[in-house]
């Protein structure tokens, strides 16, 4: 599977996808409009390890909900993703058996280097 799990209204999502070398194999998934199926999290999951890892503690919900205050579960972070598409790092690449998850330089560098390969 390749794909790419993003915001079209996210300024920085646009300009990581402008800078990948994307085929026409990938799908371009907007959050937003079509939400992430529980399938498409598990496997997600599988690659990144868990699901605090593909969890967004940057999103305005987690701090409004007085999430930054609890201790959350694997089980949190998976309803909480599955419930509202802000709670997902963004964007999500998944290629093959890689997946590179957010928006940090590090992180583009990798999925920029393991595309062009």
């Amino acid at each position: 599977m390749k794909a790419i799990y993003h915001l079209s209204t996210c300024n920085t999502c646009q300009r990581i996808l402008k800078t990948l070398n994307l085929g026409s194999d990938f799908t371009l998934r907007d959050i937003k409009d079509e939400s992430i199926t529980p399938e498409e999290l598990e496997a997600m999951k599988a690659l990144a390890g868990s699901y605090e890892a593909l969890f967004s503690k940057r999103a305005r919900l987690y701090r409004q909900r007085g999430l930054h205050e609890k201790t959350l579960g694997e089980a949190e972070y998976k309803a909480l993703i599955l419930e509202h598409y802000t709670f997902l790092k963004r964007p999500v690449i998944v290629a093959g058996d890689q997946i590179f998850i957010g928006n940090t330089a590090k992180t583009v560098a990798a999925a920029t280097a393991a595309l062009a390969s």
